[in-house]
């Protein structure tokens, strides 16, 4: 049995190709499907009183505690050691947690930025320090579990002489001295 082709070998190639070359462009011209991307965004896992298992390793009451869960610095404006209301509700947390931890004993350090004397930042630090003392001992936070020290501009936590590296300078920060244990 002989088979005969109307179209010559060429002309069908060519309108094959045609056909592919179609078929390709519309595939690619399609809406892709969306697919899943896996979020890596670290995450703590919040345990509550009723949870067993725990998957934090900070010590309740540490230095570690106080700065992840509760925040351990307040800042201030440029020149400024009145406390803003952002720095009011951190303290306001830090003297939660200084009440439920009454043998926390803490030094407040008052930082500045580079700019000014040494000597003028030195007394802005000790400002800063004391006004939140003050605030802390306002919400019933025994005074005498607090210190104050001032580093003025020699503990800077941010290199760089730029606005962002001075707003990050000019804060005091609670440390924990001891938990009375």
């Amino acid at each position: 049995m002989e088979l005969k082709f109307k179209m010559p070998i060429k002309k069908f190639l060519i309108n094959t190709g045609i056909v592919v070359a179609l078929a390709a462009v519309a595939a690619c011209s399609s809406t892709p499907e969306e697919t899943e991307v896996a979020d890596t965004t670290p995450t703590r896992e919040v345990v509550t009183p009723r949870d067993t298992v725990e998957t934090s390793s900070v010590v309740p009451g540490s230095q570690e505690d106080l700065e992840e869960n509760v925040g351990h610095r307040v800042f201030f404006g440029y020149d400024e050691y009145n406390l803003t209301s952002e720095a009011q509700a951190q303290l306001a947390r830090q003297a939660a947690w200084l009440k439920q931890y009454p043998e926390a004993r803490v030094r407040i350090a008052g930082n500045c930025d580079e700019r000014g004397t040494r000597e003028y930042n030195l007394a802005l630090g000790a400002r800063r320090a004391n006004s939140a003392k003050a605030y802390l001992t306002s919400l019933g936070v025994d005074g005498s579990r607090i210190t104050t020290i001032s580093y003025g501009k020699e503990r800077p936590i941010e290199t760089g002489s730029n606005p962002q590296a001075w707003a990050q300078n000019r804060n005091a920060t609670t440390m924990l001295v001891t938990t009375g244990a």
